[in-house]
């Protein structure tokens, strides 16, 4: 892979780590809620689950994807069910206050977990692949996970401390409801894309 090659891959893993979707929504939200502390291993199952995806559907699952289209559907329904009830999770978030034991952000693993069915990682992997590594050879794969690993860490970084940032504002329980709702409601309009509506 040449430094042209590269330049690209890095500039097109920035882009689409950097825009909303359901991982940053759910950061900021996490951020505004229990803090940057709290959140890292949220953002670290992130990394990893990301990098791991680009990995897999590099090394077979894409090739599965092709061979089953019926495939797609069952991914299809799954990230939207799944996605919905992440959604109103977040939506109906007590204030720190009144939380119980159970309030907590995503652990490690199920935010890795969750890339599997987060269809912006899907689009992001399958994408990354087929742009940057066509050959599918174990080394152009393992490049475009690295590229992500790099790039992730310090890009969704920045969308959990935009939710610190927000926390004190968010110390009125009204706002942060408001709030909530507001981010839960976004998450829902990240499913556009999966949805295929108006094309």
């Amino acid at each position: 892979m040449n430094f042209t090659v590269m330049s690209g891959l890095l500039g097109f893993a920035f882009v689409a780590t950097v825009t909303p979707g359901p991982n940053n929504l759910m950061l900021m939200a996490s951020g505004a809620n229990f803090g940057y502390r709290r959140t890292l291993p949220h953002m670290l199952g992130i990394v990893g689950g990301v990098a791991l995806m680009a990995l897999l559907v590099g090394a077979g699952l894409m090739a599965l994807f092709e061979a089953v289209p019926a495939l797609s559907l069952v991914l299809k329904v799954l990230s939207v069910g799944y996605l919905l009830w992440l959604a109103l999770k977040v939506a109906t978030a007590a204030p720190v206050e009144d939380r119980d034991s159970d309030g907590r952000p995503l652990t490690f693993l199920q935010a890795a977990m969750f890339q599997w069915v987060n269809p912006k990682a899907w689009a992001m992997c399958l994408s990354a692949i087929t742009l940057y590594a066509p050959d599918r050879s174990l080394l152009s794969v393992a490049i475009v996970a690295g590229a992500f690993a790099l790039v992730s860490f310090p890009l969704i970084s920045l969308w959990t401390w935009m939710g610190t940032m927000l926390r004190q504002w968010l110390s009125n329980a009204t706002r942060l409801r408001v709030f909530n709702i507001t981010m839960a409601a976004l998450l829902v309009g990240s499913l556009y894309p999966v949805l295929g509506v108006g094309g």
